[in-house]
């Protein structure tokens, strides 16, 4: 659910205009907002990668009590000097057209070959809302994780994505070790981590 205004809160755009184009669009923005001191600020610039919407899901066997979990490399993670193979969930951009939920659905079949039976929206969050327009949608999907890993992705894209099958222990174990940084991938287990004895007797 998207913040609530407190009272008095107000912000106005005053231009925008696109510094560079590419596999991000950067965009400068200037602004003036009211002052919680009062009065209203003078106008600033800030500039905003903007990426669009994403959807993520977390593939979870209630009957195993098992999760899915995928591992590929990340640029994002190189430059910021990390180990560059990530543990993930499942995610996708979403394209015209499409709605969240159609998105966690095909990237579930495209990056590990697993059929989605329910689906549930955990959260819709700005990640990085300081500098970055990107709204994820996470959710936690049923599955039946019989036979599901390897390795899949789509070769046009370049994708290289290993898929694991896990306890949900095991899961949790990688988080407890800092062994998971997508951010994502900790909201999901972590929510899982809070809900999972409930889910369990909805989801027998």
């Amino acid at each position: 659910m998207p913040s609530v205004a407190l009272p008095g809160e107000k912000a106005e755009l005053l231009e925008r205009t696109v510094a560079f184009q590419g596999y991000f669009r950067l965009a400068r923005y200037r602004f003036h907002h009211s002052l919680y001191r009062g009065g209203v600020s003078g106008a600033f610039d800030r500039e905003v990668f903007e990426r669009g919407e994403a959807a993520a899901v977390l593939p979870y066997d209630p009957v195993r009590d098992e999760v899915v979990l995928i591992r590929q490399f990340r640029a994002g993670t190189f430059a910021a000097g990390r180990h560059p193979w990530c543990w993930e969930i499942v995610a996708g951009m979403i394209e015209d057209g499409e709605t969240p939920e159609d998105v966690a659905r095909r990237e579930a079949v495209e990056e590990a070959a697993i059929e989605i039976q329910d689906i549930m929206l955990l959260y819709s969050l700005v990640l990085s809302p300081g500098a970055c327009s990107e709204t994820c949608n996470i959710f936690l999907g049923r599955i039946d994780s019989t036979g599901v890993g390897g390795v899949h992705g789509l070769a046009t894209e370049n994708e290289d994505i290993l898929v694991k099958t896990m306890p949900f222990a095991d899961a949790l174990a990688l988080l407890a070790r800092d062994e998971i940084d997508n951010s994502a991938a900790v909201i999901a287990l972590q929510w899982l981590a809070l809900h999972r004895d409930e889910l369990r007797n909805r989801w027998p």
